[in-house]
């Protein structure tokens, strides 16, 4: 399953999950996309909202769906998935809110694997393989998922970023590398 959320900042114990885009690699035509306003109580950062493109009354609007609701619909949605390991750009993030996203919605039982497909790693191994250099920034790689895009020739996701579009590009950028 290629997950891409959008949050309200960037730990996934004090923000929340704003908008939620999968889906299923094996049948791309099998997606979930759901927006929802913040839990009760949630950190916001305002840089997290620049890149996500929501306002602050759009993420705590009460007329929209809770987290929790996402995230049961969410679950539900991926119980029809044959194989449900979950896969993105620097996916353990989107994992990680999920599943904190679960616990918050009542969840006991979290359904998929700590193991995961990570677009980053998959493009770092392919340029390895090919004798290309993995850009370096600040001494660390320098392979955000724009740089992966264009990598795979696959222009820049556009701004602000959307759940759906990032859970399509992390998909067609597998797709591309195997």
């Amino acid at each position: 399953i290629v997950v891409d959320v959008e949050a309200s900042g960037t730990e996934s114990q004090k923000h929340s999950i704003v908008s939620l885009g999968a889906l299923d690699l094996a049948h791309p035509e099998n997606r979930y996309y759901m927006e929802c306003r913040v839990w009760e109580g949630a950190h916001i950062m305002p840089e997290a909202l620049q890149v996500n493109g929501f306002t602050e009354a759009q993420i705590t609007d009460t007329s929209k769906a809770t987290e929790a609701d996402l995230t049961h619909a969410f679950l539900a949605w991926s119980e029809g998935v044959e194989e449900r390991t979950l896969a993105g750009q620097n996916v353990s993030f989107d994992r990680d809110f999920l599943k904190h996203a679960a616990e918050r919605a009542g969840h006991t039982e979290w359904p998929f694997a700590f193991r995961t497909i990570d677009t980053h790693t998959l493009c770092y191994m392919h340029m390895i393989q090919h004798g290309r250099k993995p850009p370096v920034v600040h001494r660390r790689s320098g392979l955000n998922l724009d740089a992966v895009l264009n990598y795979c020739g696959i222009p820049e996701e556009p701004a602000p970023h959307n759940a759906l579009t990032g859970a399509l590009s992390h998909a067609e950028v597998i797709a591309r590398l195997l």
